[in-house]
Formats: structure tokens, sequence, C-alpha cells
């Protein structure tokens, strides 16, 4: 989270207009989970990346190491989709039989699990684009500026800030635990991990508590309000967004008439 918030903050995106990008990431999404076809999905995890490392100026090996955060679960999760209990061997790819079912993959499952895994990688690739070339100031001014409702975008601050407090509480717990050889042994790992655990969401309300009797004290209403930075702003930055997207959708639909179904 931090390392995210930091590489916002550095981005070569991040002068760009908030909306525009924030614009840009929810019609490639839109259209990733619309065209329902990993070859569309790989296509727009190739363009938010490219947009993300190229143009943002965000390290390639960074990117790749935060796309592989959700590939742990998303391997469970297709690997689910995959495999299936038939009382038929026949309706299986490869299967194995166990107390009197079989156990394996059919054609239709291996087709699922492939289109779920890569329909996520792509998905998740706009929410990093969008995330990594844009500070959480600037998107909650962005919001504001799109009418969200403002309980709803200080409440995202809110909840954005006290993660910091969460995760600076578990690092100085972590250090002292550490520094009294409390994972020096598997044992002792997993005792210090439950200490803690234990002692980590009372000590991060308390100070979540005290960060917010703070701000009272500051005048605090209900409304944080910051400078906003300057972005650029013209029509003409919609434009590479839209041909993005309706290039993609012209893939999709061309996908579906060649394959009579379905784009995949």
């Amino acid at each position: 989270m931090i390392s995210i918030d930091k590489y916002a903050y550095m981005s070569k995106l991040k002068s760009k207009d908030p909306i525009q990008k924030i614009i840009f990431a929810i019609l490639t999404l839109g259209v990733c989970l619309w065209a329902n076809s990993p070859a569309i999905s790989l296509a727009v995890l190739f363009i938010m990346g490219w947009v993300t490392v190229v143009k943002g100026g965000i390290p390639f090996l960074f990117f790749i190491k935060l796309m592989l955060v959700p590939m742990s679960f998303l391997v469970i999760g297709v690997l689910s989709v995959a495999f299936n209990v038939s009382t038929e061997p026949e309706a299986f790819l490869a299967s194995v039989p166990l107390a009197g079912v079989w156990i394996g993959v059919s054609k239709a499952g291996l087709h699922q699990a492939v289109l779920l895994f890569f329909k996520a990688l792509g998905a998740v690739s706009c929410l990093y684009y969008l995330s990594l070339g844009t500070p959480m100031i600037d998107l909650l001014a962005a919001l504001r500026r799109l009418k969200v409702p403002r309980i709803m975008v200080e409440l995202m601050g809110l909840v954005y800030r006290f993660i910091f407090v969460l995760l600076e509480t578990a690092e100085t717990i972590f250090t002292a635990q550490n520094s009294r050889l409390g994972y020096a042994s598997l044992s002792a790992g997993f005792r210090s991990l439950g200490g803690l655990v234990s002692s980590l969401f009372i000590r991060a309300y308390k100070r979540s508590d005290e960060l917010y009797t703070a701000l009272e004290a500051r005048g605090y209403d209900g409304e944080l309000n910051v400078l906003e930075e300057y972005h650029e702003r013209h029509w003409t930055g919609y434009i590479p967004p839209l041909a993005a997207n309706a290039f993609l959708i012209a893939a999709a639909l061309l996908l579906r008439r060649f394959a009579g179904g379905p784009a995949g």
C-alpha cells in the first residue's frame, strides 16, 4: 500500500486529469468484463500495463510483482472451476476415480477457468493503472467533481488514511518482536504472529480514535479541505481512452462473429 501510494505521486500520469483516468479505467474494465474473451482480456492487460509502465514510468518489475499478488488467489479459484465431479468419465478430458465417482477436467470447465483467469487479470490491470497513476487526493477531488455524495468521499478518505495507521502499527509491533528474537524459530514466529494479530486492531483502533479526536480539535466538520494541484484538462484527453475501447469492442465483435458465439 505504501509503495503504491509512493509510485502514484512519482508517476508521469500524475499531471493528467484524474477524471479522464477514471473514465479510461472504468470503460476498459467494463469492456473486459463484457467481451467475455481471453484474447480481449489479454489485450486489456497489455494496454493497461503498457500505459502504466511506459507512459506512467512505473518500474516493470514492480508492476509484475503487483500482478503476481492476485494470482495466488486466482489459481485456487480457477482450479475449483476447472475440476468437476461426475459418474461418467467420458465427460472429462482427464480424470481419476475416487470413491465411486470421477474427478477431472472437462473441456467446458477448462475453458471457463481460462476465461475467468484472464478476465480477472485484465480487470486488476485496470485498477492498478488507476491506483498507480492517481494519488488518492486527486481521486477524491475527481469524485467531488463528479458529484459523488460528500459522505462517501469523506469516508473513502478517512478509511484510506486509517489504512496507513494500521500498517504503521503492525510494522512497529513486528519490529519490536523481531528485535527480541520473536521470529528466530518457526514456533516462536507463530507465537509472535498470534500476539501481533491479537493486539494490532486494538492499538490501531486507539490510534485512529486519537487521530479523529485531533481532527475535531482542529475544527473538523465532516470534510477535509486540501489544496488541489493543477491538472491538464482538455477534451483531446478523452480521445485515446475512447479510441482504445472502440478498438477492443470492435475486436470482441469480430471474434464473436468468426467464432459463431461468445468471444473466445
